[in-house]
């Protein structure tokens, strides 16, 4: 009839799916991918994340998935739930949300419940978000003192981020490790680039 209508969630509302079981989501349960209004909000949240983090001279990188996201398609994997961005733990202080975790304005920045990183939500009412995971340095190895278990999450050389390149992800340029592809490898395998999988293969596979 011509008329628009939007049907998906916004800052005062939910997200479109419910709590992430396993590593997968619900909609990977129903055979269906991210809903295009939470990749819009995942682009959004990360795009403020990492414009705030270099206003501040806090150092980031892309991390785990996000990274692959962007080796493989310069944008958040098409089945993806969340943003993940490494920062260098000494570089918190410079940056007023993370010193504060402070609740304010049109992004939640907050203090992960989970262990020692940071999330920030796109809303208070919709919990789509980017997490921040504080790595320091420890005889040339970034280690950091909370691991969920993932086996991506590993330990990694220093010699990545000496220096960190920009990238291409979701719509703006982001920083990344220097050798993307190694560090991929390093922490999902050999092919990872190549080799798309859902992020926990024993749930569902693609």
């Amino acid at each position: 009839d011509g008329r628009e209508r939007w049907y998906g969630c916004g800052k005062e509302t939910e997200r479109c799916f419910g709590t992430v079981h396993a590593r997968t989501p619900q909609y990977l349960l129903a055979g269906r991918w991210t809903p295009p209004c939470c990749l819009r909000a995942l682009r959004e949240t990360a795009r403020h994340v990492a414009g705030a983090l270099e206003a501040a001279g806090v150092r980031y990188w892309l991390e785990g998935g996000s990274l692959l996201g962007a080796a493989r398609l310069g944008d958040i994997i098409p089945w993806d739930y969340d943003v993940d961005l490494g920062i260098y733990r000494e570089d918190a202080g410079k940056c007023r949300w993370l010193a504060a975790v402070a609740a304010g304005g049109e992004f939640l920045w907050e203090k992960a419940a989970e262990g020692d990183f940071y999330r920030v939500h796109y809303s208070r009412s919709n919990r789509l978000h980017v997490d921040l995971w504080p790595f320091y340095p420890r005889g040339g190895v970034m280690t950091k003192d909370t691991w969920l278990g993932h086996p991506q999450d590993v330990e990694f050389p220093e010699s990545f981020l000496r220096p960190r390149v920009p990238m291409e992800f979701a719509g703006f340029t982001a920083m990344a490790p220097n050798n993307a592809r190694a560090f991929l490898e390093l922490k999902f395998g050999p092919g990872a680039v190549e080799k798309p999988e859902y992020p926990n293969p024993a749930v569902k596979r693609l």
